[in-house]
């Protein structure tokens, strides 16, 4: 699957630099250097609670099925089918107008007391199109959502890591 996943993540960058953020990441200048998980620049538009690390959420995914969050992809549909969390539904890219309205959509049809993490995992945090829109449309509407944070891309921070993983579409 590995192969697989660097083919789609090739494609995703081709489609990254087509799809490149409309909003710049605000950088407040200031950087914890000595911290290699502290989210890079872009993490300014998401707050730290709510963001979910990967073993946070693999956790959340084991534990009893009412419990579960639904876990939403609003990345690029070429690495979600080379490579997803087990289990997540593929919405679209968030920096599209389209894909913020299926993510709308989905999260609209849902009880308001179901968790919802979002996850994109295209390229590292600080570069990625698709968070920064998604996290400010979900908190446009005043829902509770959690980020996954992926500080490098899904493939090192979630496949390698050995979390659960599916690939094809459901």
């Amino acid at each position: 699957m590995s192969r697989q996943w660097l083919r789609g993540v090739a494609l995703g960058a081709a489609l990254l630099a087509l799809a490149a953020p409309t909003v710049p990441a605000q950088d407040t200048g200031q950087h914890d250097s000595a911290s290699v998980s502290a989210p890079a620049p872009v993490a300014n538009a998401v707050p730290e609670a709510n963001l979910i690390h990967a073993k946070e959420l693999a956790a959340a995914l084991a534990g009893p099925a009412a419990q579960r969050p639904v876990v939403l992809h609003v990345g690029f549909h070429v690495l979600y089918k080379s490579g997803h969390i087990t289990g997540s539904r593929y919405i679209g890219p968030a920096s599209k107008p389209e894909g913020l309205q299926a993510l709308r959509d989905a999260v609209r049809k849902l009880p308001r007391t179901k968790p919802v993490v979002l996850y994109c995992g295209c390229c590292p945090w600080a570069d990625c199109p698709n968070m920064r829109p998604a996290y400010a449309a979900m908190a446009s509407t005043g829902r509770a959502v959690k980020i996954l944070y992926v500080a490098k891309n899904l493939q090192t921070d979630w496949i390698d890591a050995g979390l659960p993983t599916a690939s094809g579409d459901p």
